[in-house]
C-alpha cells in the first residue's frame, strides 16, 4: 500500500509539472518576457516525458526559425547531398544508438530520418559538412521530434549554443579544453594537479562530453535531464557537468591513488557508479557547482588572449555563442523588430514637364495720359471752352 500511494504521489506531481508547462508554452512570449526566472527553476526539475517535443523547440528558438523558413527544410529535403557526406553518414546511421527500436533496422523511419536530418544541415551548412558528433545529437532530437524540428533544434544547437564545435576545425572546442582546465584548476585544484602529473589532457575526455552533449557517456534519463538545463541556460550547464564528474570520479585521495597513470584515470571517468548518476541526485550536485555565467564568461576572454596567434584554421568567437533560451528568445525578439521597423526606401517620381505660358502681355501706356484713356473708353469728348480758355475753377466744374 505505501508503495502505491508514492506511486500515486509522483504521478501527481508529473501532473502539477505537466498543466505548469502547458499553461507557461501557451503564453510563450508573455513568459518568456517576465517570468524566465520559472522556466529555468522548472527545467532544473525536468521537462515532463509527454511535453519535451514542444518545449525544446521553444527553448532554443527553433520554432521560430522554422516560422521564419517555412519551405526551407523540404526543399533541403529532396535536393540530392553531397556523395562524400553521404556516404560517411551511411557509415554511421547504425552506430546510433543500436538498441533503441527506432534505430534498429536499417529501413525503419529511425535510420531514415537520422540520414534525411544529417544531409539537410551538410546542404543548409555546406562550408562546415558534418561531424560525427553530430549522429547522437540529431538520434535524440529525433526520439522526441519531428525531422523538419529536429533539423531546426539541430541547427540552434551547432550555431547558437555551440559555434565553432562542428565544424572542420572545431576551434571552439579547443578553446573550451583551455578554459575547462582553468576552471578545474580553481575549483578542483588536487584533482587538476593530478591530471597534469599522469599528463591527462583535456581533449582525450572533453570532445566525447561537449560535442556528443554526454549522450555516449551517461544514463539516458540523466542525459535528458542535462538537455533540459542545457536548453535553458546554454554552455555553462556542460562545464558543471563535466566538472561534477571529475569530482564524482577523482574527487578523494583513495581514488587518486588508485590511478596511478594515464589508462587508470580515464579508466576512473568511465567508470562512476550508476547509483551516483541517477538523475535527482547528479542533477542537483550539477546546479550547485560555484560556477556563473560571469564567471564563464571572463575565463574565456582569459584563455582566448592566451591562445597562439599561429594555432591553424580561423580564430574561435565566443560572443556567437547565446547563453541559453532567454538570450536567445531576446535575439530573436529583436530581430523581428528590426525586420517589421525596417526603413523604406524612398520613391522618386518624375512628373513631365508643365507646357511653357506665353508670355503676359503688359499693356502699351506710354505716352497716354490718363484722361486720354478715359476718353477713348467713354466715348466722344465732352465739347467745352478751350484748353488755353480753362480756369481752374471751370476745368474743376468740367463733366467727365
Amino acid at each position: 500500500m505505501a508503495s502505491l500511494g508514492a506511486t500515486q504521489q509522483n504521478w501527481d506531481l508529473i501532473r502539477q509539472r505537466e498543466m505548469k508547462w502547458v499553461e507557461m508554452t501557451s503564453h510563450w512570449e508573455k513568459t518568456m518576457s517576465r517570468r524566465y526566472k520559472k522556466v529555468k527553476m522548472q527545467c532544473r526539475k525536468g521537462i515532463p516525458s509527454a511535453l519535451r517535443a514542444r518545449c525544446w523547440p521553444l527553448l532554443c528558438g527553433a520554432q521560430m526559425c522554422q516560422k521564419n523558413n517555412p519551405s526551407t527544410y523540404q526543399e533541403l529535403a529532396v535536393a540530392p547531398g553531397d556523395p562524400q557526406w553521404m556516404e560517411t553518414i551511411g557509415r554511421d546511421l547504425h552506430r546510433q544508438f543500436p538498441l533503441h527500436e527506432m534505430f534498429v533496422s536499417p529501413q525503419g523511419h529511425g535510420q531514415r530520418g537520422l540520414l534525411q536530418v544529417l544531409k539537410a544541415y551538410t546542404l543548409y551548412r555546406p562550408e562546415q559538412g558534418y561531424c560525427q558528433a553530430q549522429g547522437p545529437v540529431a538520434a535524440v532530437l529525433l526520439m522526441h521530434l519531428p525531422p523538419e524540428e529536429a533539423f531546426w533544434c539541430l541547427v540552434q544547437i551547432c550555431e547558437v549554443y555551440l559555434p565553432g564545435y562542428y565544424g572542420p576545425h572545431m576551434e571552439a572546442v579547443q578553446l573550451d579544453a583551455e578554459v575547462f582546465m582553468a576552471l578545474l584548476r580553481r575549483l578542483l585544484p588536487r584533482v587538476h594537479k593530478h591530471l597534469q602529473q599522469v599528463g591527462v589532457g583535456p581533449l582525450l575526455y572533453l570532445p566525447e562530453w561537449f560535442l556528443c552533449l554526454f549522450t555516449r557517456s551517461l544514463p539516458f534519463p540523466t542525459v535528458l535531464r542535462i538537455w533540459d538545463a542545457f536548453l535553458s541556460e546554454g554552455a555553462k550547464v556542460l562545464f558543471r557537468v563535466g566538472l561534477t564528474l571529475m569530482r564524482l570520479a577523482l574527487g578523494t585521495v583513495e581514488q587518486r591513488t588508485a590511478c596511478p597513470g594515464l589508462l587508470e584515470t580515464l579508466g576512473a571517468l568511465r567508470a562512476i557508479p550508476p547509483s551516483q548518476l541517477q538523475e535527482e541526485t547528479f542533477m542537483s550536485q550539477v546546479h550547485s557547482v560555484a560556477l556563473s555565467e560571469r564567471d564563464l564568461q571572463r575565463e574565456v576572454r582569459i584563455q582566448l588572449a592566451h591562445l597562439p596567434k599561429s594555432s591553424p584554421g580561423p580564430a574561435p568567437l565566443p560572443q556567437a555563442r547565446l547563453p541559453g533560451a532567454q538570450a536567445i528568445f531576446e535575439s530573436q525578439q529583436l530581430a523581428r523588430v528590426r525586420e517589421s521597423t525596417k526603413p523604406e526606401i524612398p520613391r522618386i517620381v518624375v512628373q513631365p514637364p508643365e507646357e511653357p505660358r506665353p508670355p503676359r502681355r503688359k499693356p502699351q501706356t506710354r505716352g497716354k495720359t490718363f484722361h486720354g484713356l478715359l476718353t477713348r473708353s467713354r466715348g466722344p469728348p465732352i465739347e467745352g471752352p478751350s484748353r488755353s480758355h480753362r480756369g481752374s475753377a471751370s476745368f474743376l466744374d468740367t463733366r467727365f
